[in-house]
């Protein structure tokens, strides 16, 4: 048992590590720790069942008046009045072990194959295409001629030896598909260095959008070298917005498409390094919507205060295994979808990618077409 509960914790600890040798490692490593979550969950879930059942026996024990739950019966000795012995017979709950190891296997049985499932099928959707999810949104004083322009977003890549290859290639061609006008990447693409993942992330030069494709950092970008990343991805046409907004232009109208680094980034100690909000909209023309790409769902109260319309952001993989979804509502505002904060609308993208186990339960992979429309 010990080895395998070092699995997971060297998985971890070389997960940023490229090789054959640490990428079965990981696979093995991780894979086990989503099985062995949903196992105790199946186990926890099934221990009240294995109580009903033996006080069910022992009810029936009771009823029957006199025979155990092995159908024994045990005589009791006393005496009457006059000095003679009474014998009668008494139940003897005496429990047939061979009842409880029957009972205990196959409860075993049924949670592991209830994890086996579980953790199959989530491995199966974290691998499969993602799906594209199209979401109509109002901003109030945008131009009608902007109305229909789309923002296809994505985040949480996790570049890794675990992730990457055809995957990513496919994570590409299904935004082309969707003929974006702006490619909006909001954090976590990468989980190692420009040295490791080159090739993984050279399909991003194959992105095509009318607008261009910008990119925000998210927390993991913060665990590797992240001045590396910064300067690696405009050579593969990738803009990124660090404090910073470009407009968004079409038929005479514009939008401003703002950027600010992750939360983290100022624990990062790297100079310069901070999300802000106000330099970012700083000297804007307030009569203009701002649409705000940011990692974490919980900058979006910094977003409501300073008047944004739309903010994009990932972080919580949709909760990605079942139920964690739950786990992260004390973190962060929203967890998936579309949501309002005030006058802010929030959008949060269940991401493309995995973090540790190779699977989602109730959080499919997905691309988001954002479609602005006129008030």
């Amino acid at each position: 048992m010990v080895p395998l509960t070092l699995l997971p914790a060297a998985a971890v600890v070389l997960r940023r590590e490229v090789s054959p040798a640490t990428t079965a490692l990981s696979w093995v490593g991780f894979t086990w720790l989503g099985i062995a979550f949903y196992l105790f969950l199946a186990l926890l879930a099934l221990e009240p069942v294995r109580l009903l059942i033996r006080l069910a026996g022992r009810r029936g024990t009771r009823e029957r008046g006199g025979t155990g739950e092995d159908g024994d019966t045990r005589e009791v000795a006393g005496t009457r009045a006059d000095g003679s012995v009474r014998v009668a017979a008494a139940p003897e709950r005496v429990e047939d072990p061979s009842r409880r190891l029957l009972l205990a296997r196959g409860l075993a049985v049924t949670a592991g194959a209830v994890a086996l499932s579980t953790a199959g099928t989530g491995a199966y959707l974290a691998n499969a295409a993602p799906v594209v999810r199209r979401v109509p949104v109002t901003l109030p004083g945008l131009d009608p001629a902007l109305a229909g322009l789309r923002i296809v977003t994505f985040s949480d890549g996790h570049l890794s030896s675990m992730y990457g290859g055809r995957r990513f290639e496919r994570l590409v061609e299904t935004v082309n598909a969707q003929r974006p006008d702006v490619v909006a990447i909001v954090g976590d693409l990468v989980d190692g260095d420009v040295a490791e993942l080159r090739d993984e992330a050279a399909p991003l030069a194959d992105l095509v959008s009318d607008q261009g494709v910008f990119f925000v950092t998210g927390n993991h970008e913060y665990f590797v070298d992240t001045d590396a990343w910064l300067r690696h991805l405009p050579t593969l046409g990738v803009q990124v917005l660090r404090n910073e907004r470009v407009p968004i232009s079409r038929g005479g109208a514009s939008f401003d498409l703002a950027g600010i680094d992750d939360r983290t980034a100022e624990r990062s100690g790297l100079p310069g390094h901070g999300a802000d909000l106000d330099a970012a909209l700083d000297g804007r023309d307030d009569a203009v919507p701002v649409v705000l790409m940011a990692h974490q769902p919980v900058q979006v109260e910094q977003a409501r205060a300073a008047g944004v319309q739309l903010q994009l952001s990932g972080h919580t993989h949709g909760g990605q295994l079942w139920p964690f979804d739950y786990a992260i509502r004390l973190d962060q505002p929203a967890v998936e979808g579309l949501s309002r904060f005030g006058d802010t609308q929030l959008y949060v993208t269940s991401g493309a990618g995995f973090w540790g186990p190779p699977m989602r339960v109730g959080a499919r992979p997905e691309v988001t077409v954002v479609e602005l429309r006129a008030p």
